[in-house]
């Protein structure tokens, strides 16, 4: 399996048609189209429902989709990493989710990128699951992770930041009136909850007796888009407080309180490019000196 020919897959995948993708590839279509039957006959499966006008991807060409998509990221960042001339430069992938932690690591981001302007970011947002399978698909040089998070696996810098849990409510619910809510509040009002489970379990140890009481109405990982449920009225927003307002909902801390902390993680046996270890000492000098 080429990667040239993973990259014609994937451009045909995207236009969902072979004419038009093979005019973005400045391929013939009979050559494109030869190409991708071989790719099928090499993996022995069928990756693309034909019509007249367009294709659709099976099950297993969404699959092929997804793996040679971070087989082709890993290529070119591989690439961009020999292409480092002596001066320090190069580019530094980092995955994140919604987290207050990010503000500080934004400020180091900062400070670093005006000691080595050559040195550049690109910046996926995701929970910690999806950021430590990208870790160890080699797509992530590092992730900041929400814990409790598993990082037996990793070596880490915690970040000086506490997360705090809370509930983002509508604006006109009752509870919003509150300047905190508790478990036995919390009782019979549907929750949007995180979909990782290390962090429900946490939360389900903060609720207590309270646990088995519990009404979920709806999972997910993204907050924004969690938050839209809430507000529609689907029920309350179990999150992070963050630096940000959501329009017509309340953001209301938990009582007792209840906090996380954040972890900057890489792997263990990772060779680092020159950016990369420069940057994380410098992390770790500026967290010293905060400290």
């Amino acid at each position: 399996m080429e990667l040239r020919v993973l990259r014609y897959f994937l451009a045909v995948a995207r236009e969902e048609n072979i004419t038009k993708a093979a005019a973005l590839l400045h391929l013939t279509q009979p050559t494109l189209s030869r190409q991708l039957m071989q790719l099928e006959e090499e993996l022995g499966v069928r990756l693309f429902h034909r019509s007249r006008y367009h294709i659709v991807l099976t099950d297993e060409g969404m699959l092929l989709r997804r793996r040679a998509q971070e087989l082709v990221e890993l290529a070119d960042k591989t690439a961009r990493e020999f292409r480092q001339a002596p001066e320090l430069r190069g580019e530094i992938s980092i995955g994140s989710g919604d987290l207050e932690g990010m503000s500080l690591l934004a400020e180091l981001l900062t400070s670093f990128q005006a000691l080595h302007p050559q040195v550049t970011y690109r910046i996926y947002s995701g929970n910690a699951d999806n950021t430590k399978e990208r870790i160890e698909g080699g797509m992530l040089d590092l992730g900041l992770l929400l814990e409790p998070v598993d990082i037996s696996k990793y070596d880490f810098i915690r970040l000086p930041v506490k997360e705090q849990w809370g509930i983002h409510v509508r604006a006109d619910d009752p509870l919003a009136e509150r300047e905190a809510v508790t478990a036995r509040e919390l009782v019979g009002v549907p929750l949007i909850f995180t979909q990782r489970d290390l962090v429900q379990k946490e939360l389900e140890r903060w609720f207590g007796p309270y646990g088995r009481q519990l009404q979920v109405a709806a999972t997910g990982n993204l907050p924004y888009n969690m938050a839209q449920l809430a507000r529609a009225g689907m029920g309350a927003f179990l999150t992070i407080k963050l630096r940000c307002e959501y329009q017509g909902l309340r953001f209301l801390p938990l009582s007792p309180p209840l906090e996380a902390s954040t972890v900057l993680a890489w792997k263990k046996t990772e060779t680092f490019p020159p950016a990369m270890g420069a940057l994380l000492e410098h992390i770790k000098r500026e967290i010293d000196h905060k400290r």
